[in-house]
């Protein structure tokens, strides 16, 4: 788990770690240099977990990448800060992954915390167009079993992952530093081979972007920047000139409805922050194409089929501002 000035969510949150039935686990934070009472709040009261205080904020990816390092285990379970966890959580996702050895990763369903009934993910979706969004997210949830679903990554938000993959593929690009860094490990993890399945008995509530709110410049910014990275390290040859127009025209709409819509020049200031490093980001591209192992026919059918530019928009419309973001806004603001 990383943590950022996340006291208010520890409190919830780690209890219901602490009450997994699976038997065999250790809880490792990774504090971003909090200026909050995270660290006392952990170390008074968890004296059983253990915290890895680090001096300043580095990321979502690094930090997860700390936590990996410093473990031993066969796998490795991430989990948001902002979540409360059902109890057979990580049993569900262990015992998915020993049943299947070639998958390596599993994600788990969540559902939003003040809209219980409606799932905000259940694993990655990815377009031909290079375009990311939470499975099923918005749709409500049903609670009938059902047996694990192949689906083409996992929410780092509430994922987990065999180490044997990320020994092979590597871990979080720490030059993402948050967001879309899940998509890029479930980019190069499908490449070299490994499997990904929904288990749907993974249950966690979720506040979605308690740290850096929906929609916000920030996050924004970020998406931008580091969607360009993903496409350019990860989409493979000839497929990438095959669907670069159907790229550009749905990153062009983008921008543009951000610009002339909201009047948000974010998404587009990620973009140019993209440019200086596509030198460096073009030779993680001959890394990861190099070890590719799966056939282009097979990788084009784990991306769903181009869509409507309405479509692609609805996809993301049951992430608008609920009054529990809105409280979590004025929450966030009050800790800068």
């Amino acid at each position: 788990m990383v943590n950022w000035n996340g006291r208010h969510h520890l409190e919830w949150c780690l209890p219901t770690l602490l009450a997994q039935t699976y038997p065999n686990f250790d809880i490792i934070i990774v504090d971003n240099g909090s200026k909050d009472d995270s660290c006392e709040y952990v170390q008074a009261n968890y004296p059983e977990i253990r915290l890895i205080a680090l001096p300043q904020n580095v990321g979502f990816a690094r930090g997860n990448n700390v936590g990996i390092r410093a473990s031993t285990a066969d796998y490795i379970a991430t989990i948001n800060n902002d979540t409360k966890v059902d109890p057979n959580w990580l049993t569900a996702l262990v015992e998915t992954a020993e049943a299947n050895p070639n998958v390596g990763m599993c994600a788990a369903k969540l559902l939003f915390w003040d809209r219980p009934d409606v799932i905000n993910s259940a694993g990655i979706c990815l377009d031909r167009a290079g375009i990311a969004w939470d499975r099923l997210g918005g749709q409500l949830n049903s609670t009938s079993l059902a047996p694990p679903t192949p689906i083409f990554g996992a929410s780092g938000g509430a994922a987990l992952y065999r180490r044997a993959m990320l020994n092979q593929i590597g871990l979080f690009d720490e030059d993402f530093f948050a967001y879309l860094e899940d998509v890029d490990l479930a980019w190069r993890a499908r490449l070299a081979g490994w499997d990904c399945l929904y288990v749907n008995t993974a249950v966690v509530i979720h506040h979605h972007s308690a740290t850096a709110i929906e929609g916000s410049p920030f996050k924004s910014k970020l998406l931008g920047r580091n969607k360009v990275w993903t496409i350019l390290k990860n989409y493979p040859w000839p497929l990438l000139l095959r669907y670069l127009p159907a790229i550009l025209l749905y990153d062009f709409g983008s921008v543009a409805m951000a610009l002339l819509v909201r009047r948000d020049s974010s998404p587009l200031y990620g973009r140019l922050q993209a440019i200086p490093q596509l030198t460096a980001v073009w030779q993680k591209r001959r890394k990861i194409q190099q070890s590719r192992t799966i056939p282009l026919q097979k990788m084009r059918t784990l991306m769903e089929p181009l869509t409507t530019p309405r479509q692609v928009w609805q996809r993301y419309q049951h992430l608008g501002p609920s009054s529990q973001q809105l409280s979590l806004k004025k929450q966030h603001n009050s800790l800068k």
